[in-house]
């Protein structure tokens, strides 16, 4: 309200007062914003320029220090590249001598193909020559001995094949031979031989003379009931298939077992040897398996599973193929090489008991339970003779027949005691031998050509090699038939002896 009473030059005093009080304070507040900068010592100013210096020199340290780590690392890195570039000047001259080499070896291919196209055509002119040969051995009529020379199955120094008799059908019992107790299962000739070899329900393998029935040699060591035999080619080792699921080698010149053949899990029932080769053996068991083994070195090499059990096998004569029948009714033949099967015919209508190889290869001979037997060609396993007989039955499963050593008769066991004897070119009976009182088991035909020998649950029956006579070996059993045949002092004889009684021939 004071203010409404005054004078207008008492307000424009006022108001210059006013206006001078202002200008003070803001020269004074000016004035206060630069005096601590003019106020501050010079000498609080040299310390903080002396700590930069300090830190500079720190950090110009840890550039020099820097400096001489970058220095060593470049040596480091210098020092490598000169022994990468060495490596790598030792490198090129491997690669200059690496193309010299393989220059020379491009050489050398280049002139080996020319010598292999020479001698490829030097070839296709013999391969010529030896057609132009085999087409005059074919004019000259030697087709069947050029077959035999391509097929590569003439081996008679080998089988004695220049040494085999003119065969002749025998019908006169030769010799009878108590051989074993309980029967005997199998029989075989030695190669180039007359000895005959037969394993018994007794466990035991003996060794024959056929030509006077007297006992050579009795091995022992079989664990079980002989089913099969085999003998090598030099006629030093006899192989058994056993019952005891066992396979046994013998060393004939040592007379002991020279191995045990284990792996089966069955009855052991057919056995082979390759007839090239004397370390190849095949068996068959029961527990439907086909093994090959390495002889010489004792073990299995390999082994074919089968859904049917095989009853009897042999190799061919070549030695890379087997032939085995079966209970099926089947001939098969396998590749021993890969264990793999080539080919198989239905060969019989019940199962087949036997299988036996001519001596040129070329056809086998199977016996079945449908009393039949069968030849079939091996190389295209077609049918090329079927033989019967009214009376003739077959015995068991491991009824063995047989081909004669120069291919043109078959022979084979009958349940009535009888030998049928077929000539092969016309198929019919030629000879039956009735000295059998039990079933007739097995047969084979001596390689020399005579004579035949027969085996029934008895004994075995050896026929002679002419008209005139045959040997007959016989168990406890058939003798004591035989002895009611005899005179009084004969059977004295035989009881006591159990040994061989000799036949007129």
């Amino acid at each position: 309200m004071s203010y409404l009473f005054r004078s207008p030059e008492e307000l424009a005093r006022e108001a210059i007062k006013h206006a001078l009080k202002a200008l003070k304070k803001r020269h004074l507040l000016e004035e206060g914003a630069h005096a601590p900068a003019l106020s501050r010592p010079i000498i609080s100013q040299g310390s903080e320029w002396k700590e930069k210096a300090v830190n500079l020199e720190v950090e110009l340290q840890q550039c020099y220090k820097a400096q001489s780590r970058l220095s060593e690392q470049l040596v480091v890195e210098v020092a490598e590249c000169r022994a990468l570039k060495a490596c790598l000047q030792e490198k090129e001259t491997t690669i200059a001598e690496l193309e010299k080499e393989l220059t020379q070896t491009r050489n050398e291919c280049s002139q080996l193909k020319t010598d292999l196209e020479g001698k490829i055509g030097a070839l296709e002119l013999a391969n010529a020559l030896y057609e132009d040969m085999i087409e005059q051995l074919r004019a000259c009529g030697l087709e069947k001995l050029a077959r035999e020379q391509v097929d590569g199955i003439v081996r008679r120094s080998e089988q004695g094949a220049e040494f085999v008799a003119e065969l002749t059908v025998p019908s006169v019992c030769k010799h009878r031979i108590n051989a074993h107790e309980g029967g005997c299962a199998s029989i075989l000739f030695e190669y180039n031989s007359g000895k005959l070899i037969s394993g018994g329900q007794n466990r035991s393998i003996k060794m024959w003379d056929t030509s006077t029935g007297s006992l050579i040699q009795n091995l022992s060591g079989c664990l079980g009931s002989v089913l099969d035999l085999s003998i090598t080619h030099d006629n030093r080792f006899i192989i058994a298939a056993s019952s005891s699921n066992n396979l046994f080698v013998w060393d004939v010149n040592l007379g002991r077992v020279q191995h045990t053949l284990t792996g089966h899990k069955d009855k052991v029932c057919a056995v082979d040897v390759s007839k090239v080769s004397s370390r190849h053996v095949v068996s068959a068991a029961y527990d439907r398996t086909i093994k090959v083994w390495d002889l010489q070195k004792g073990y299995c090499t390999y082994t074919i599973v089968f859904h049917s059990n095989c009853n009897a096998l042999c190799f061919s004569t070549d030695g890379l193929t087997v032939c085995s029948d079966h209970v099926d009714g089947n001939l098969r033949l396998w590749d021993i090489r890969t264990a793999k099967l080539l080919s198989e015919v239905a060969a019989h209508s019940l199962p087949i008991t036997s299988i036996s190889l001519s001596r040129n290869g070329n056809v086998v001979l199977t016996s079945g339970r449908d009393n039949l037997h069968n030849l079939f060609d091996i190389r295209s396993l077609e049918v090329c003779g079927t033989f019967r007989a009214t009376g003739n039955r077959m015995t068991s499963n491991w009824s063995r027949s047989c081909i004669s050593p120069d291919d043109n008769y078959t022979a084979a066991g009958s349940t009535d005691g009888s030998v049928y004897i077929w000539s092969i070119s016309k198929a019919d009976i030629v000879s039956t031998l009735k000295e059998h009182t039990a079933p007739v088991l097995c047969c084979t035909w001596s390689g020399l050509g005579k004579p035949l020998a027969s085996a029934d649950n008895n004994g075995i029956v050896v026929p002679g090699h002419d008209p005139a006579g045959w040997l007959y070996i016989c168990t406890f059993k058939s003798m004591i038939c035989v002895l009611k045949l005899m005179s009084c002092y004969l059977v004295l004889v035989l009881f006591l002896e159990f040994g061989l009684i000799s036949i007129g021939q």
